[in-house]
């Protein structure tokens, strides 16, 4: 059948310029009239139909959007409510784990066994990065649910649990922490350290600390927790923007760590309690310098690369404890234990709760928002070991045999 002849519409002419042009006016996404011209009634009547469809298909992708383009969106809308940082580590996740394999479909065509798939390789991470990822997705679709660009959220069932178990840290010993700051007495991180361990404070709470809010001669001395450091493009930022409104706390201190402050307060030329040679507060490159002086002196298994005929070759070194670096006789391989910053705040928690301090006041002195983190993350390191719950039970035990006697 022959295909049916185009009717071409008679377009009116306009002059631009001396010349000539047919015109016509057509809506485009948001209603306004756009001119189009065109030499000829036939090439205006091309660029129209080829204008339609291009408004069409913008009209189709605004009302239904990829997997990517949504998620570009839910990460600008997030970007007014979350810090930079946070906002990094979403892009980082949705990124790698969610556009990258269904990024190019259509919300309205995502299932929940295409949510399945994509979380088998996450399932091989940390549980943290499972659970993120899997919040993501169930924030992402529920949005696109609730602005009604799909009919139904197929994350909703999605299975929360997943990912390996995180490597629990340990609080250090008391043994470990004489080792540790007999090792860095007198090294750039030592007052971080003693900061960690006698005041608990986070990482960005340290970096942030300024001396005006270190009170040393006070009847109680005392660090006020005002401020906070991040980094943005390994640039410092501080501000006063806590990571929770129960993190701005009063935390008396002990005379060992009053006696560090007074003597790093005495040859600082900085603001800040922890800056750098020019008194500027670090940068995480910076941080992560300054916290080599602790890895450095660590006795476990390292790796470094070298040009053996111009290939790259990879060579293990097992350093003995006590023994000195090859290339830096006056370093010694003193620790035989792995530290991290939060590892610190960690041991300054537990041994609060070791000593008996009740859970809410280990809680105001932890910023946390509420006493149930306190319990669920430290409590346990205090009442499920045996040695802890003898006395429970005898006691448990012995009235209960009083009141059996009585009975009889």
């Amino acid at each position: 059948m022959p295909r049916k002849k185009e009717i071409i519409p008679e377009y009116k002419t306009v002059i631009h310029n001396g010349t000539e042009y047919f015109r016509t006016r057509i809506k485009d996404n948001d209603g306004k009239r756009v001119a189009i011209y065109g030499a000829t009634c036939e090439e205006l009547y091309e660029k129209v139909k080829k204008a339609q469809r291009q408004i069409e298909d913008a009209a189709f992708c605004k009302a239904n959007p990829t997997v990517k383009e949504y998620c570009e969106k839910w990460l600008l809308m997030k970007s007014a409510t979350v810090q930079p940082q946070t906002l990094r580590g979403y892009e980082k996740n949705l990124k790698k784990y969610v556009i990258e394999p269904i990024g190019d479909m259509y919300m309205d065509e995502v299932t929940l066994d295409d949510l399945k798939v994509l979380m088998v390789p996450v399932s091989k991470k940390s549980s943290g990065v499972y659970s993120n990822v899997n919040m993501l997705l169930k924030c992402i679709f529920y949005s696109a649910e609730y602005n009604q660009i799909i009919p139904y959220n197929p994350a909703i069932t999605l299975s929360a649990k997943g990912g390996k178990p995180a490597q629990k840290k340990e609080a250090l010993s008391d043994e470990q922490v004489n080792l540790l700051l007999n090792t860095i007495k007198g090294l750039p991180p030592y007052v971080f350290v003693m900061i960690g361990l006698y005041a608990g404070l986070r990482r960005e709470e340290i970096l942030g600390l300024k001396w005006d809010s270190v009170y040393l001669d006070n009847k109680t001395p005392y660090i006020a927790v005002r401020r906070a450091w991040r980094s943005d493009n390994n640039r410092p930022v501080i501000s006063t923007e806590l990571k929770t409104p129960a993190s701005k706390r009063d935390i008396p201190i002990p005379k060992c760590l009053v006696d560090c402050l007074k003597e790093a307060h005495k040859n600082s030329i900085s603001d800040y309690v922890i800056s750098d040679s020019k008194g500027e507060p670090l940068s995480y490159s910076q941080f992560q310098r300054v916290w080599k002086y602790i890895e450095v002196r660590t006795a476990k298994e390292r790796k470094y690369y070298k040009y053996v005929n111009g290939q790259k070759v990879v060579c293990t070194i097992n350093p003995e404890l006590g023994s000195h670096q090859y290339n830096n006789p006056k370093l010694v391989y003193a620790l035989d234990f792995d530290v991290t910053p939060h590892q610190l705040r960690h041991t300054y928690i537990t041994n609060l709760i070791y000593q008996g301090v009740d859970p809410k006041t280990v809680q105001y002195l932890a910023g946390h928002e509420n006493s149930k983190t306190t319990i669920d993350i430290y409590a346990k390191v205090k009442y499920n070991k045996p040695i802890d719950l003898i006395g429970t039970i005898n006691a448990a035990l012995n009235q209960k045999t009083v009141v059996n006697k009585c009975k009889g």
